[in-house]
């Protein structure tokens, strides 16, 4: 299995390198008569969308999105949706002396290992670039649950140390750094700028919540709704961690406190994070990522070429400080294609 398709019933196939002349999403088993329109899904994108953010990358890309199939007078037909985005700004020149030079913390080793050939122009397909398709494919999936009322929401908990104390939800996309805590997006912006000065990088925590998920999503076993979350967020390439509900933090409680007390109406507390049995109980779902500090940073450090010989390297370029925010848009996208394709799989058994 060459990995590049993602779901069950609602499969999606993306395509295309950081500096190709293009990428996209093939999107399988969507339902039919759904609005849809490229405005709808640039929607998303444009949160996602480089050379946006002060702290974010140079690189500026329109991310328009061309309907090439499975839509008619605005609405899904059911057969395979193809979706197209334009490449138009790339400067691959910037990467030439990585040709031969492996960069740390990227997958330049393990591709070269996995396939004995590399794309060394901004990383090829394993670019956060390919997020694009996800966002773009995550708004098709989007439509989906807006027919069963669910709703997917994203932000920046935490961003180089400095959390958020509050959730706001009316500021997320108010600020560059999509946090729903106005005072803490004046820390966030220090430590941006210290960080910056130090030609350094930031690492993070994005939180997920759902709400009105139906209870009964998941299967008992092998394909459990908490599991696929897990895989489908840590298929973004920075994500290095997924908690679920209380995540880590319940292996420090005792089970009297971690126990969500079931009363009419639903449950008492949420330790569990809206799944239990790795089947959704109907409270809300809640998902931490831990997002890893960007790679490509402007400091000296060690590293091999392709004849295994050491070497000193400085990664040049346009790059961001952190992947938070732009990559609130992808985590959320995730989560919205597998709980798609998990409500369209419940179908077949009610």
């Amino acid at each position: 299995m060459a990995g590049n398709t993602f779901g069950r019933l609602l499969r999606v196939t993306t395509w295309g390198e950081s500096h190709g002349p293009a990428l996209g999403a093939v999107i399988d088993g969507c339902p039919p008569r759904l609005s849809l329109s490229a405005a709808d899904i640039e929607a998303e994108l444009a949160h996602r969308r480089p050379g946006v953010q002060a702290h974010a990358t140079s690189r500026r890309e329109p991310d328009k999105v061309e309907i090439l199939s499975g839509v008619f007078d605005g609405q899904t037909t059911g057969t395979p949706i193809s979706l197209i985005i334009y490449n138009r700004d790339v400067r691959s020149h910037d990467y030439d002396e990585l040709r031969h030079v492996f960069r740390p913390g990227h997958g330049d080793f393990t591709y070269h290992a996995k396939y004995g050939i590399r794309d060394h122009r901004g990383g090829g397909r394993a670019s956060a670039r390919e997020t694009a398709a996800r966002v773009a494919a995550g708004a098709v999936a989007q439509k989906i649950l807006d027919r069963e009322g669910v709703q997917v929401l994203a932000y920046t908990l935490e961003l180089g140390g400095v959390r958020a104390q509050k959730i706001d939800e009316s500021s997320i996309w108010d600020n560059p750094f999509a946090c729903p805590d106005p005072e803490a997006v004046a820390a966030m912006e220090a430590r941006v700028q210290e960080v910056r000065a130090l030609h350094d990088s930031l690492g993070g925590v994005v939180q997920v919540r759902v709400r009105g998920c139906p209870p009964g999503l998941g299967e008992p076993v092998f394909h459990k709704l908490d599991a696929a979350l897990a895989g489908a967020v840590m298929s973004v390439g920075a994500v290095k961690g997924v908690e679920i509900g209380a995540g880590f933090n319940a292996a420090r409680l005792l089970g009297s406190e971690n126990n969500d007390p079931l009363i009419p109406g639903g449950f008492a507390s949420n330790h569990a994070g809206g799944i239990l049995a790795g089947i959704s109980s109907g409270a809300e779902l809640i998902l931490n990522a831990a997002v890893k500090p960007i790679p490509s940073i402007a400091q000296e450090q060690q590293t091999i070429d392709l004849g295994g010989r050491p070497r000193t390297l400085t990664v040049k370029g346009r790059h961001d400080i952190s992947a938070i925010p732009r990559i609130v848009p992808v985590i959320m996208a995730m989560v919205r294609l597998t709980l798609a394709d998990f409500l369209l799989r419940q179908r077949a058994v009610q």
